[in-house]
């Protein structure tokens, strides 16, 4: 029996050319790289020493790098957690071995919301309060789940992996892309709580990534 045109193919619009050209997934895994190597770097040049007139003397120069403990704190927990979603999107482009506009897009938006990072990382340097813990929580949160979109996108039956990869693997993966926006998403609720100890709950990020290695 003959299928009709509407039997045997997609309609147009929604179907997504493949492109298994390695050339290209190098060029997408190589700007990707380098938007995450800048989001890093201007993690930096948001530490600033406070302007003053004249030139400090030791004493004040020592009391006012002491003063900027915060913004370094929060230098080292944004490295980290970029230095986290690289990591992963490195990992699951060892898994893609196929791309489409969709995933382009996706993986755009990723970069998107990670080169925002250095924003709420200077706001909440300066201020640490419930907004600012909120704020930072929220972006860190968005990037995480766009992680975790861009995965289940090439992923969702195999998609743009190897046809092959083992289920376990696949839902293994999907967990330790859950496991940062989760706990930031966490910390929110806490917040409202108590700001300091929804600072404090994002150590928990290590220990469980740890776990799910």
């Amino acid at each position: 029996m003959t299928a009709t045109p509407s039997q045997s193919a997609e309609p147009q619009s929604d179907r997504q050319t493949t492109h298994q050209d390695q050339f290209g997934l190098e060029r997408l895994v190589f700007f990707s790289d380098a938007v995450f190597a800048i989001a890093i770097t201007l993690l930096a040049l948001e530490i600033r020493l406070p302007a003053t007139e004249g030139v400090m003397s030791e004493a004040e120069l020592l009391r006012s790098l002491v003063a900027l403990w915060q913004e370094y704190l929060s230098y080292v927990v944004s490295f980290l957690v970029i230095g986290a979603f690289w990591l992963g999107h490195h990992r699951k482009f060892r898994l893609i071995e196929r791309y489409d506009r969709r995933l382009l897009w996706i993986n755009l938006l990723l970069l998107m919301t990670v080169a925002f990072i250095p924003f709420p990382t200077s706001v909440i340097s300066e201020y640490g309060n419930t907004t600012g813990t909120i704020f930072y929580a929220a972006s860190m949160t968005v990037s995480g789940l766009m992680l975790a979109a861009l995965w289940w996108y090439a992923s969702h039956h195999n998609r743009l992996v190897d046809p092959h990869l083992d289920r376990r693997q696949r839902r293994l993966e999907t967990w330790r892309t859950l496991v940062v926006p989760g706990i930031f998403l966490l910390s929110i609720g806490i917040a409202l709580i108590n700001d300091d100890l929804a600072k404090f709950s994002w150590i928990l990020i290590a220990p469980v990534s740890l776990l799910l290695r």
